[in-house]
Order: structure tokens, then sequence, then C-alpha cells
């Protein structure tokens, strides 16, 4: 297994279980399940699913880039998010960040999230040749 990598960066939160913020393989990147923490001060924000979903959205930019990959080379989604009814504000702020990049995606209704949290989000992605 000497073509796997371990990713840890001080820009995502640190992982509080036994996983890695990410692994790498044969070029592309898979990026373990995010919450909207803050990785400097550790604060799990628990603002509104707009905030949450931005805070969740740049902890996955920040471990791809430490990767070697960026937003715009994730191959797929997946979100997990505890009330669908706020489908819509995830979306927007989804698409803002994401721009006209439109990688596969899954969308995941489920009852509750660790911490109360409302969205968490886990990505595949391509190392940048």
């Amino acid at each position: 297994m000497s073509d796997l990598h371990i990713i840890q960066t001080p820009n995502a939160p640190t992982p509080a279980g036994h996983y890695s913020q990410a692994t790498v393989h044969n070029g592309v990147v898979y990026v373990a399940g995010q919450l909207p923490i803050d990785p400097t001060t550790g604060e799990k924000l628990q603002g509104s699913i707009k905030e949450q979903t931005e805070r969740t959205l740049r902890n996955v930019e920040a471990i791809l880039i430490a990767a070697g990959s960026d937003l715009s080379h994730v191959l797929k989604m997946t979100v997990y998010v505890s009330d669908i009814s706020q489908w819509g504000a995830v979306n927007a702020v989804y698409s803002r960040i994401l721009g006209d990049h439109k990688p596969a995606r899954a969308i995941v209704p489920v009852k509750e999230l660790h911490y109360g949290f409302l969205i968490e989000i886990d990505a595949i992605a391509a190392v940048i040749s």
C-alpha cells in the first residue's frame, strides 16, 4: 500500500475519531465526512444552514488543497442534511461555491447528525496532474 497517502492539514478540523481527513490512492482523493467546525478554534458552528454549509464546504476545500486537488476536481459529493426542507438554502450556497463545476452528487436526508449539526459533506476528487 505504498501508494496510499494520509492527508492531515491544520486548515480543517482535526479528526475526533479513528479516521483521516482524507486518503489519496491512485490519483483520487477520498475526503471523510466534514462538519461545520472551525479548524482554528475548534468551535462547533451552530448557525443557520447557510453558515453551516459554507463552513463545511470550506473544510472540504482545505483538505482537497492539502491533497493536491481542489473543488473544481471533485468527482462526487455526498451531502447529508438533517432537515430536507432546508435543501434550497444548502443548494444556493453549494452552487455559489462550486460555480460552474457540477460534480455527481447525492443528497441524503438523515434523522440527526453529531452535535446537532444540520449538514455533513464528504467528497471524492481527482488529484491535479
